[in-house]
């Protein structure tokens, strides 16, 4: 059986929240969670190191390149994987967010199989 990781989910949209959880659920070897905004996500990552981080750009309270920026100063974030959220293709928000520890971006709308086919190749890069 496979290792189980810790999945934090952040997105400001409850909708966008919905649809990776659904798309997740059925896969077994993930531990899902949830934060509405960047202060809750850093506070998450804090108590649960997640393995995987799915993380809005554009959220209340902090953003996600700030949000992103704090998760990578804490130890147990080290080896996370953490995807940015983006509705634009912003050069500029994509370099500020890879300055700050970004691994990846996936651009808003996507379909459930974009999200599994990302899913699948970090988790294969995780299991190693």
């Amino acid at each position: 059986m496979a290792a189980q990781h810790t999945v934090l989910i952040v997105d400001d949209d409850p909708f966008i929240r919905r649809l990776i959880v659904t798309t997740l659920e059925g896969v077994s070897t993930f531990d899902l969670h949830e934060a509405c905004d960047g202060e809750d996500a850093v506070q998450a990552a804090r108590r649960e190191a997640p393995r995987l981080v799915f993380l809005d750009i554009d959220m209340p309270r902090l953003d996600g390149i700030e949000a992103c920026r704090q998760m990578r100063g804490q130890p147990t974030m080290a080896g996370a994987k953490i995807v940015m959220l983006t509705a634009s293709a912003d050069d500029s928000a994509r370099e500020r967010a890879t300055a700050a520890g970004a691994d990846r971006f996936l651009t808003k709308p996507f379909s459930p199989l974009d999200l599994l086919r990302l899913v699948d190749e970090l988790d294969n890069g995780m299991a190693r």
